[in-house]
């Protein structure tokens, strides 16, 4: 891991265990996991509000006045609003991302449940999706929630990462194992 991310990771642990702890206390879990993927999607979806949570260039008194109008605007709990404040007033909303990613972990922890993120060349199917879940649970003993994507550069296969491990089917990955050993010999 890079010096950047990895302060980026330090940070977000620090901020993500308060947030989750104080709102476990308050029983506001379910909030807080349904505020994650809120903020979540508004990263992945507003180039502006990425480029405003990394922002080198704007003042304190702007990150905060921006994120608590984010906030507000979003309807996000206190523990949430009041964190990313804190956050803006350290300079440390770039950190949001990873953030949001341990305080993912850490509500699926708590309910028992691990992600997958599984990568495909095609969309898959909701009897695709639970057959893979119910073969992942057996596998790792929690319940899987699986986070898909598409990439048709796959051809075919899968790419199944659950925590630490990835598993490679692709299509891809067993052409380029062929044209490494093809190498070898020649």
């Amino acid at each position: 891991m890079s010096e950047p991310a990895s302060i980026s990771s330090g940070i977000a642990k620090r901020y993500a265990t308060a947030m989750f702890e104080i709102s476990q206390e308050n029983g506001t879990l379910d909030k807080l996991e349904a505020n994650i993927a809120d903020l979540a999607a508004a990263l992945d979806g507003s180039e502006e509000f990425r480029g405003f949570v990394s922002s080198p260039i704007l003042s304190r008194a702007d990150l905060k006045a921006g994120i608590t109008a984010v906030a507000e605007k979003m309807g996000l709990i206190p523990v949430l609003r009041n964190g990313l404040a804190v956050m803006a007033d350290k300079r440390r909303l770039f950190a949001l991302p990873q953030l949001l990613d341990r305080l993912r972990v850490m509500v699926a922890d708590h309910k028992g449940e691990v992600s997958a993120d599984v990568i495909s060349a095609k969309a898959l199917t909701k009897a695709q999706a639970e057959k893979l879940a119910a073969t992942l649970k057996a596998s790792v003993g929690k319940d899987v929630n699986i986070n898909a994507t598409v990439d048709e550069s796959l051809i075919g296969g899968l790419v199944v990462k659950v925590g630490s491990k990835m598993i490679d089917t692709s299509i891809r990955s067993r052409l380029n194992s062929l044209q490494n050993a093809m190498k070898e010999v020649g």
